[in-house]
């Protein structure tokens, strides 16, 4: 699939009205898991594409080029409308939120197997860790306050135990930031998993920067406020990775190439009949969206598309599925790794005077006031042991007593 060479809707036939942008939501209880994955990415990816409109918007001095942005723009939040109605009002905030974490897990680990830089898989390896922790501290938390079990809304496609400690994740933030790579001679899945990741974590931290003041109670308020914080690293981390010398026009037909890329593969990925449809729509839309971008990169700056993207060809689609195999692989040979600069060591080869003691010294102590293990200690002393989906044991020794939660890997 090419969506250069498809004909494009004009524009100002996308308007919907109201009973078009409020949808029918998905049946929590019946739709596939990966559905609500998929509602969630391209939730994200709406409101990346919107958000960097807004930017581009304000650092422009051209009027017209800020109508034809607002003009596109009015679209792409229709779609996000649309998308973010897809969810029903009988689930609940941290039901929801697991399939957040099942997202993070799942998109991450799945696309890490299959890109060809090994600095960017190094990075999504490194982050998969703390999203498969954090989708246990979620997970106990819902057991523990609602009965309902994590990895019955998850599909048993996702185990659930404990990956890097969420405690251990906080690193001072100069340690967050990478080299980032060479637009115009990395791969076309390189640049999309790039962008893909940074939207769909950019989401995840937006979502817990809200739904920790909504939250009903402190337990579940504290949990969201730290969790969020590791967020705020990911989405540093991994926009540091995109080119810093490409011109926003060129930004532009990245994003909307990329929506296109999505859409597609939502589509071809898709078992809901009814979302499928809206998949197919939205990207009718965007090939729209991206030969209007192609049209003002070729009218501003002189550059034709293919300086940006090769011949245009999507490559391998997105698909989501399980990856238990290789997150146990990636736990059993990085779990006690941190982040030192652009580089990812073994935490116990940083000195004590490193700024990661400091940092850790600074926010975690006492440690019984951290959040996350609050959650997994209040669990342990309801129930004895903590809350987990594994299939076989945890393949680090350390992490295989479901009596205690342990604070020290990845910290000591």
């Amino acid at each position: 699939m090419n969506p250069f060479e498809q004909t494009p809707k004009p524009i100002d036939s996308m308007f919907h009205n109201w009973s078009n942008i409020y949808p029918k939501p998905y049946n929590k209880n019946e739709v596939d898991p990966y559905t609500k994955t998929r509602v969630i990415l391209m939730n994200g990816t709406e409101y990346e594409a919107v958000w960097f409109s807004h930017q581009f918007q304000r650092h422009c001095p051209d009027n017209d080029l800020r109508r034809e942005l607002a003009l596109v723009r009015r679209i792409e939040q229709q779609q996000q409308k649309v998308i973010a109605a897809l969810k029903p009002v009988d689930e609940t905030i941290l039901e929801h939120t697991i399939s957040y974490e099942q997202l993070a897990v799942d998109l991450t680990a799945g696309i890490a197997q299959c890109e060809p830089d090994a600095m960017v898989k190094a990075a999504l390896d490194f982050a998969l860790l703390e999203d498969f922790d954090h989708l246990y501290r979620y997970s106990d938390l819902l057991e523990m306050e609602t009965g309902v079990k994590a990895e019955q809304l998850i599909g048993y496609y996702t185990e659930i135990m404990p990956g890097r400690p969420t405690i251990s994740e906080h690193r001072y933030p100069f340690d967050n930031i990478r080299n980032f790579i060479n637009a115009k001679t990395a791969s076309p899945l390189t640049k999309l998993h790039v962008s893909i990741i940074t939207a769909a974590e950019q989401q995840t931290m937006n979502y817990y920067m809200n739904t920790s003041a909504l939250y009903h109670n402190d337990l579940g308020r504290q949990l969201y406020q730290e969790i969020g914080l590791i967020e705020e690293q990911h989405v540093s981390q991994y926009g540091s990775l995109m080119d810093t010398t490409t011109t926003m026009l060129e930004c532009l037909l990245m994003h909307e190439y990329t929506e296109c890329y999505l859409y597609y593969s939502c589509y071809e990925d898709e078992t809901d009949l009814y979302i499928k449809k809206i998949w197919e729509q939205h990207f009718e839309q965007e090939v729209a969206h991206l030969h209007s971008a192609a049209r003002l990169l070729k009218k501003y700056e002189g550059k034709e598309w293919q300086e940006c993207i090769l011949d245009g060809e999507f490559p391998k689609l997105l698909t989501l599925h399980e990856n238990k195999d290789y997150i146990r692989k990636v736990l059993a040979n990085t779990v006690s790794n941190t982040s030192k600069l652009e580089n990812y060591v073994e935490v116990s080869s940083l000195p004590k005077t490193d700024v990661f003691y400091m940092f850790q010294n600074q926010l975690n102590q006492p440690v019984e006031v951290v959040p996350a293990h609050k959650v997994i200690k209040a669990y342990i002393e309801k129930s004895g042991t903590d809350y987990r989906y594994q299939e076989q044991e945890h393949p680090i020794r350390a992490l295989q007593d479901r009596s205690m939660d342990n604070t020290m890997v990845g910290r000591e």
